[in-house]
């Protein structure tokens, strides 16, 4: 594999279009999906959830997912297709996020089931971002 760390040979509309799934993944997961296990496992109430400045929660989120998906395309050699492309995304979520999700999570005492929605969303979504990478 060639790592190419060269952000001006980056496509940067397949980066804004994996950044944008990713965003909308996140809003389904943590949305009708796993809103309800998650608050649980946190303790927090709706309430709680809804007084974050939603300019300020979506901001970072948006930053974060887009940060992912520059670095995940440095990765992902031109030439990839979509397999490739998600089987990068999966492996680095599945190989690299969740276990060191699982090393924060065991030593804070988080019950493991956030540590399944919380992986789950990272891994599923660096398999998307991958696939709409290696795709274009």
């Amino acid at each position: 594999m060639h790592i190419h760390f060269d952000l001006q040979q980056l496509n940067w509309l397949a980066v804004l279009i994996a950044t944008a799934a990713a965003f909308i993944l996140g809003g389904i997961w943590y949305g009708p999906l796993f809103s309800k296990p998650w608050m649980k496992a946190f303790g927090l109430s709706s309430d709680e959830v809804n007084q974050r400045h939603p300019g300020k929660v979506f901001g970072m989120a948006i930053m974060w997912t887009s940060v992912a998906a520059i670095m995940l395309a440095l990765f992902i050699e031109p030439d990839a297709d979509f397999h490739l492309g998600a089987m990068t995304g999966f492996f680095i979520g599945i190989g690299c996020i969740t276990p060191f999700m699982g090393i924060h999570y065991a030593f804070e005492g988080r019950d493991w089931k956030i540590l399944a929605i919380n992986a789950g969303y990272s891994t599923l979504a660096l398999t998307l971002m991958g696939a709409i990478l290696g795709w274009f």
